[in-house]
């Protein structure tokens, strides 16, 4: 598929660029090599292709989820330079 010069410069208008004549030619057989790549794409016999989210299977790797003792809120701010009322109090930034 074949992009006018004419269509470079619609995008480059709306996309507010400036282009040389070397830049609009240069784009416009980029953008005609990328839309011919995307049809043979879509030429592609597709019915027996399975859809999928990953090329390869991924499996968790996480731990399980389990319950353990949390640090209590005196020992979370224990180590904060300032602390007020079991918060930690940082500098008034505006």
């Amino acid at each position: 598929m074949s992009i006018s010069i004419e269509d470079v410069e619609h995008v480059a208008k709306l996309a507010k660029l400036v282009l040389t004549d070397e830049e609009k030619e240069k784009f416009r057989r980029q953008l005609s090599d990328v839309l011919d790549h995307a049809k043979r794409i879509s030429e592609m016999d597709t019915g027996e292709t399975e859809p999928t989210s990953h090329a390869v299977p991924i499996v968790n790797v996480f731990r399980e989820d389990e319950r353990r003792a949390t640090l209590s809120n005196e020992e979370a701010v224990s180590n904060a330079p300032w602390a007020v009322d079991g918060e930690f109090k940082v500098p008034r930034i505006i």
